[in-house]
């Protein structure tokens, strides 16, 4: 919701749509492909990564899905705070307050695993579900229908690539670790159907109104566009609602890669570190840094999900993720795309190579 505002106000209505269609289509067959190879595999996405990259090359995976969970809680709970603070009016020193408070809150469930991420989402995806209804009902009559829509302008230039990683971004490192829930799916298809469900339509309407927000009032805060459209009581209950069911799969997916990294079973003290360590970077403002966050992910974890993929299709084991990722920070063109193509192809290319090198040698 939040990076759709952020899109919101630099396209027309009718390219803001297709942006939107496109950049979750893109992500939701991203993780599409991951859930159906950890359905029929039984493996979640670090463990994957060990097949991939090796015993140490692994350990530069885990490093990367950690760290960029940590940053997403890290933004949730410092979101969190300044919304209840500046909304609620309250004194500006309780900011910090909350954000230790929710900093290792939201991992409660977490701790209890699968069950009590599911337990939250049955509560939480019916209640945002109502607010996308309510509010998109309010933005179309205050816009003035589709005419009104199609008849405004956008404010700001933001190209289409940058649109893209952007949109790519919100949930690339949660669709890399999408595994660690399809995993259980019963068959290979019922993960696909659940994932493209969650990434192309729930993630995409999640887009949708925070980019309608900023375009139909000029105001890129999702909070803001809420108190205008006068739901900030509910408002305020079903984003934090919102807020903490990612934050709960967030910290659980670092605790996944974590636990990998250090080779350890104790995944509740490895749950509260990124929890501490997702309430310092809050505390130093982590929420002022969202789109450069996300043009980061979206550049530098896809070529990490191609490898994967390349790896697992493939049958062979490739090291070679830097060249892709490169090849994406580059990119004038589609950068999440660029680099999950690139790490694509060059895993059976790199691993030709490393196969024929030793006979070569041999030879010689």
């Amino acid at each position: 919701m939040f990076a759709g505002g952020r899109i919101g106000e630099a396209f027309d209505f009718g390219e803001l749509l297709l942006l939107i269609a496109l950049g979750n289509l893109l992500l939701g067959g991203y993780a599409a492909v991951i859930a159906w190879m950890a359905a029929r595999s039984g493996l979640n996405t670090a463990l994957m990564a060990r097949f991939a990259l090796g015993e140490r090359g692994s350990a530069l995976s885990d490093l990367l899905l950690g760290i960029t969970q940590v940053g997403w809680y890290a933004w949730g709970v410092a979101t969190i705070a300044r919304v209840l603070v500046d909304t609620l009016a309250l004194p500006a020193w309780l900011a910090p307050v909350l954000m230790v408070l929710f900093g290792f809150g939201f991992c409660l469930t977490a701790f209890v695993g699968y069950r009590g991420l599911a337990r939250l989402s049955q509560l939480a995806v019916p209640a945002m579900t109502i607010l996308i209804g309510v509010s998109m009902v309010i933005a179309w009559r205050d816009a003035g229908g589709l005419a009104g829509l199609t008849g405004r302008d956008s404010e700001s230039s933001l190209g289409w690539a940058a649109g893209i990683t952007i949109i790519f971004g919100t949930f690339v490192s949660g669709a890399t670790q999408a595994s660690n829930w399809s995993r259980f799916a019963r068959t290979p298809g019922q993960a696909v159907t659940a994932t493209l469900l969650a990434f192309f339509i729930g993630n995409g309407l999640m887009v949708l109104i925070g980019a309608m927000g900023a375009f139909v009032y000029r105001q890129p805060d999702i909070v803001e566009v809420l108190m205008v459209q006068g739901l900030t009581l509910f408002g305020l209950v079903m984003l934090f609602l919102n807020l903490w069911t990612p934050q709960d799969n967030t910290i659980y997916n670092f605790a996944a890669a974590g636990c990998n990294l250090l080779r350890t079973r104790r995944r509740g003290r490895v749950t509260l570190a990124g929890a501490a360590g997702g309430t310092l970077l809050a505390l130093a403002s982590m929420d002022q840094l969202l789109v450069p966050f996300l043009v980061a992910l979206g550049t530098c974890i896809p070529p990490l999900g191609g490898v994967i993929i390349g790896d697992y299709l493939f049958r062979r084991r490739g090291r070679y993720p830097a060249l892709a990722t490169l090849g994406a920070w580059y990119s004038p063109w589609l950068p999440p795309l660029t680099g999950l193509l690139l790490a694509f192809g060059l895993t059976p290319l790199c691993n030709r190579l490393m196969a024929a090198a030793p006979r070569a040698v041999a030879s010689s």
